[in-house]
């Protein structure tokens, strides 16, 4: 799982049937430097499948591969990137 930052929405003109309902966003991965802020810390944008309505500057948790279709299970739906989490606030603490 992964930290990410939306960055915009994407609008489709056709979907898969299972997909209704749901929105697609734009997101960039953040690395720790990109958690804190830093413009360096930000990796290149992919499109993630959205059922929790997060909006353009939310942090979310972003299941991958395998683990973004599990959800669905039994169901199967086209998909290779799930917003898992909405992240209200993100704290860190130095070891």
């Amino acid at each position: 799982m992964r930290i990410a930052e939306t960055i915009g929405i994407v609008t489709l003109s056709k979907c898969h049937p299972s997909l209704t309902g749901a929105t697609w966003l734009v997101a960039v991965p953040l690395t720790l430097e990109g958690m804190a802020g830093k413009a360096a810390g930000r990796g290149e944008p992919f499109v993630v499948f959205d059922e929790f309505g997060a909006g353009v500057g939310s942090k979310i948790a972003v299941a991958e591969g395998g683990e973004a279709a599990a959800p669905f299970h039994p169901d199967t739906k086209p998909i290779d990137a799930y917003n898992a989490a909405i992240l209200d606030t993100l704290e860190f603490t130095q070891l």
